[in-house]
């Protein structure tokens, strides 16, 4: 999927080798790039609190505890508390107590950014997305943490094992360093997709579409059923079925517009809201509004609704039969259906985005949330203890459980065969598990906090909180459809980031204003040409050579 941030995935082949190694293995002095050149990394200096003997498949635990200083953020329905066990009990396994501070969910990529740049950072910032840390890289004030890998065995046991070496080397910035570690998935699924009334389909239109062709004709005969209802609804402002969908023309839009540098079939990029992909599928949605199939409100208004209501009550009441959502909007959408059909007399499915032109395809292979560094924990004498601590913490199997579902025996149980069941006492009401449990694991506890416990999963740690409707999608996904390529890197220096950023950003605001002008119908399709001329006239070919020339730097550099 393309999270909900617009950042683009990657997807992963057979790479025997990753990251960048130490020369030697006995080194004790690194080299780490900053803004004041080279400095060193004396890791017999810096190794206070490290394990002699850390490895992958084991625990880590400090030899001397320490306090490592963390950025945290913060959602309004689940406020942090100092007693959280999720804290109690790492310091307990791992002799790492955490520091504390917290930015507020709203903004929290204006705060990260003012603490990073001021240089009051603290040394962990997680919650990173691939392309959050470009920005940072030029003045030196994160980490190149590739240059440290080698000391991270969990981390490069899952890069192999889930082949995602190659996405790694597509983190690298235009200095052949990466300076984020992300989190890593055994499958990569999209996250968001359409959630539909699977037994209306089923009754009413002969099944489940394929195709968004095989999608428009379900609509209509829904439609003649239910002549009330506009069937299909987003709820997320256009962004996320845009994002979907465009996999299916051959574009890219929405959450998943990126830089919006797309590769052309040839190994050049192309702007994508400019190609006839991205045209075909304006048409394409253009022409479900047109017919009244389409609601328009939920492409404007956020799920929460506006003067028609939620896409959820739109669903409850039989007006819309198929909306973009996740797994937790197909619970939403079940929950509020109980309250009107009632339960038992409806079925809700999460489906696989549907194909289009460009074949049965959907997004590339993803990353999830990871983390990057503060350039200053180079300078701390438990260095290597952080990068031990960091490795376990992100990486280890053992460790993700924890941060998922708490303490085993404690707050959940595991069969033999690796099922795992909260127990009855324990509620993880953000998934409908027990719900009305005295204590949520999340809110009461701090574990399946939206800071860590999104980042690396394994499929069966993925599929041990979803619902069953969930696995089954996720196998749908794996055997109907095909990941995208990734777009060819393009890593830009800091001149060019620059340039990059004053030229992309009036671009990018028309595409966004024009799409929804032609989708909406307040802008003729004719006038296509009219818009692309708007494009060109505000630099979109000096843009255009500009990441392709990053392209083919990096490529001969890397070649």
């Amino acid at each position: 999927m393309s999270d909900v941030f617009g950042r683009t995935p990657m997807r992963a082949t057979r790479r025997g080798v990753i990251g960048i190694s130490i020369a030697a293995s006995g080194a004790l002095a690194l080299a780490a790039c900053s803004d004041d050149g080279d400095t060193e990394v004396d890791l017999e200096a810096q190794s206070k609190g490290a394990m002699d003997d850390y490895a992958a498949d084991s625990q880590f635990t400090a030899t001397e505890a320490f306090t490592l200083s963390l950025l945290w953020t913060e959602w309004p329905e689940v406020p942090i508390t100092d007693s959280w066990q999720f804290f109690t009990e790492i310091e307990k396994r791992t002799n790492v107590k955490l520091e504390v501070t917290t930015i507020p969910f709203s903004d929290a990529v204006e705060k990260r950014s003012l603490l990073i740049s001021a240089g009051d950072a603290p040394s962990v910032i997680p919650l990173i997305y691939t392309g959050d840390e470009d920005s940072f890289v030029s003045s030196g004030a994160i980490l190149p943490i590739s240059d440290y890998v080698e000391h991270m065995p969990h981390f490069q046991k899952y890069v192999e094992e889930w082949d995602l070496g190659e996405m790694i080397d597509n983190l690298k910035q235009a200095d052949g360093k990466y300076y984020m570690l992300p989190g890593l998935q055994e499958v990569s699924v999209p996250v968001f997709t359409l959630v539909v009334r699977k037994d209306v389909f089923e009754s009413v239109a002969g099944g489940i579409p394929e195709t968004w062709d095989e999608m428009r004709e379900a609509l209509v005969k829904i439609k003649a059923e239910y002549p009330d209802s506009k069937p299909l609804a987003d709820g997320f402002e256009a962004a996320s079925m845009l994002n979907y969908a465009a996999h299916a023309f051959g574009a890219q839009a929405g959450w998943g517009f990126g830089d919006g540098m797309m590769d052309d079939g040839s190994g050049k990029l192309q702007y994508t809201a400019v190609s006839e992909g991205y045209k075909q599928m304006v048409e394409y949605f253009r022409g479900l509004v047109a017919d009244g199939l389409l609601d328009t409100e939920s492409l404007t208004a956020a799920n929460d609704g506006g003067g028609g209501g939620s896409v959820a009550e739109k669903f409850a009441n039989e007006l819309v039969f198929a909306a973009s959502g996740s797994s937790g909007t197909a619970i939403e959408f079940a929950q509020a259906l109980n309250e009107t059909v009632g339960e038992g007399n409806y079925e809700v499915l999460q489906i696989a985005p549907p194909g289009g032109p460009a074949g049965q395809v959907c997004e590339p292979r993803n990353f999830w949330n990871g983390f990057m560094l503060n350039s200053e924990v180079a300078e701390s004498e438990h260095f290597l203890a952080t990068l031990q601590f960091l490795d376990w913490l992100y990486y280890n199997p053992e460790a993700r459980e924890l941060v998922r579902w708490g303490v085993l025996d404690e707050t959940y149980t595991k069969d033999a065969d690796g099922t795992i069941t909260l127990k009855p006492e324990y509620s993880l009401n953000a998934y409908n598990i027990n719900p009305g449990a005295a204590t949520d694991i999340q809110e009461d506890l701090g574990w399946s906090n939206a800071v860590f416990a999104d980042s690396t999963e394994s499929r069966a740690l993925k599929e041990s909180y979803n619902t069953p409707t969930f696995v089954e999608y996720i196998d749908s996904v794996l055997a109907t459809r095909t990941p995208r390529d990734p777009n060819p890197p393009a890593p830009l220096d800091e001149m060019e980031l620059e340039q990059a950023s004053l030229l992309a950003t009036p671009i990018k605001d028309t595409v966004d204003t024009n799409t929804l002008r032609f989708i909406m119908g307040e802008r003729d399709i004719a006038e296509w040409d009219d818009y692309v001329a708007e494009l060109e006239a505000q630099g979109l070919q000096q843009y255009v050579d500009l990441i392709n020339g990053a392209r083919d730097r990096f490529e001969e550099e890397n070649s």
